[in-house]
């Protein structure tokens, strides 16, 4: 299985379960891998026989900014699933979905959850 890949897509939004995350948002960091069998691409050099990674960056973007969800974990979901229902060509998606401003009283890079969904046969 081949993979496409998009990496640190940073997306403003107004997720969280604090007031102030809903009210103020913040930057959040998607890393997206794609599964799918890209042969065909390769040999035809056709952009209609691949996955479409500048709209699936507009997909993303529209479902993680519509609506509000309380935690990350939901809203990688959300991502998840419509990637899997708008792009029959792939096969397995995971999400990293990184919150570098999370509230918390430490230093830190980010904290984050990854999931992984498959299309079901």
């Amino acid at each position: 299985m081949d993979c496409i890949t998009i990496k640190g897509l940073d997306l403003f939004a107004y997720h969280g379960v604090n007031p102030e995350e809903k009210r103020d948002g913040q930057h959040f960091l998607l890393d997206i891998h794609m599964s799918a069998d890209l042969s065909r691409a390769c040999q035809l050099d056709d952009l209609s026989a691949t996955v479409n990674y500048a709209a699936v960056r507009k997909t993303v973007q529209r479902v993680f900014t519509e609506r509000s969800y309380d935690l990350i974990e939901r809203a990688a979901q959300v991502c998840a699933d419509a990637i899997l229902q708008e792009y029959p060509l792939v096969q397995k998606v995971e999400i990293c979905l990184k919150k570098p401003q999370a509230p918390m009283s430490a230093v830190f890079d980010y904290v984050a959850v990854t999931i992984c969904r498959e299309r079901m046969s």
